[in-house]
């Protein structure tokens, strides 16, 4: 794993520190948290086995990668006669064309892969699961997820005090930040994200309302309960829908869920219009050089096909050993993490 005789400047002890990482061989994971992981999965088929959705498997390698600038894809040269190829960040673009060609709910379960993903909650290397459910909204999503989430704690380190809570995002930034995101200026925005971060950092709007939530509303959310977000700001649309609340304000249909600090899942009410998905591929991947997923825009234009109303939701399932476990490095639940693959 590691050329240490590249390095001349390398004293001794360090090489010798090398050398012994380089040759662990033991799992970073307990054996009890491998039986841990395997109970989860039984439970997660046998919960989607109980309200009949489809487990499907998706390609890893993808000719267009995920057109998020905040996500870095790794990229593989499979042979010199195909193009680069991408491993996937998330199953998404794959199971939505299954959607456009009549699959029905599906869900995903397997590893996915993000550039820079390093620390005690990230591995380059992780498990998603991913299901999309046919004639769902974000909030009827959002309660069969409190559904799967309070079934997975059961018996485990976390104990849920209270039944889930469903506040919105706009809710939450003046409950535990104390400033309106849908009614501050750019300038009060900056303001409160400079005094959080203790710097001016160069972000713009939704960059600072994003400091805003991790340094400030994240940790003041209650403790052992699950809580979900939901009614971004329209400009935090993704791929989901937009529409209009109960106060005539325009947000984006996605919610995000978290427990004891830890961000768990998110989940969107799909964007079902390919021109405006097209759109806002373009807009994301301008500056990035990455080509845009044509097949999946081909699906979701395809007059006798297209992508059904439907909501998706992403999971993160290391975290949620993670908390099961009660342990505080993403590397004790997977079997070998990437620092000792």
């Amino acid at each position: 794993m590691f050329k240490i005789d590249e390095n001349p400047s390398l004293d001794i002890s360090k090489k010798r520190s090398f050398m012994s990482q380089s040759l662990h061989w033991q799992p970073s994971a307990s054996i009890k948290a491998l039986h841990a992981r395997a109970a989860l999965n039984r439970t997660i088929r046998e919960f989607f086995i109980e309200i009949d959705v489809l487990e499907v498997e998706l390609p890893i390698l993808n000719r267009a990668p995920v057109a998020d600038m905040n996500i870095v894809p790794i990229e593989v040269q499979a042979t010199n006669a195909m193009p680069k190829l991408y491993l996937h960040t998330s199953p998404e673009y794959s199971m939505k064309r299954l959607l456009c060609a009549g699959s029905g709910d599906i869900y995903a379960l397997g590893k996915v892969f993000r550039a820079g993903e390093a620390g005690g909650r990230h591995n380059p290397e992780f498990t998603m699961l991913e299901w999309y459910r046919i004639d769902m909204d974000h909030q009827a999503l959002m309660h069969e997820v409190a559904d799967l989430l309070t079934e997975l704690f059961q018996d485990t380190c976390i104990t849920l005090e209270n039944a889930p809570q469903f506040i919105s995002y706009q809710q939450a930034v003046i409950q535990y930040a104390g400033l309106d995101p849908m009614a501050a200026s750019d300038e009060q925005i900056k303001q409160l994200g400079i005094e959080l971060a203790g710097a001016d950092l160069d972000l713009n709007r939704d960059g600072w309302l994003d400091m805003i939530m991790s340094h400030k509303v994240e940790k003041e959310l209650p403790k052992n309960q699950l809580v979900f977000i939901y009614n971004y700001p329209a400009s935090q649309a993704a791929l989901s829908k937009l529409n209009y609340d109960d106060n005539g304000q325009l947000i984006s249909e996605r919610f995000e869920v978290y427990l004891n600090g830890l961000e768990l899942a998110n989940g969107y009410h799909e964007l079902t219009d390919g021109a405006e998905q097209r759109l806002r591929f373009e807009k994301e991947l301008v500056a990035t050089g990455r080509p845009i997923d044509e097949k999946l825009l081909a699906a979701m234009m395809d007059p006798k096909a297209g992508l059904p109303d439907c909501a998706g939701v992403a999971m993160g399932l290391d975290r949620i050993l993670m908390l099961q476990l009660g342990v505080q490095e993403i590397s004790d639940v997977i079997s070998f993490s990437t620092q000792y693959c």
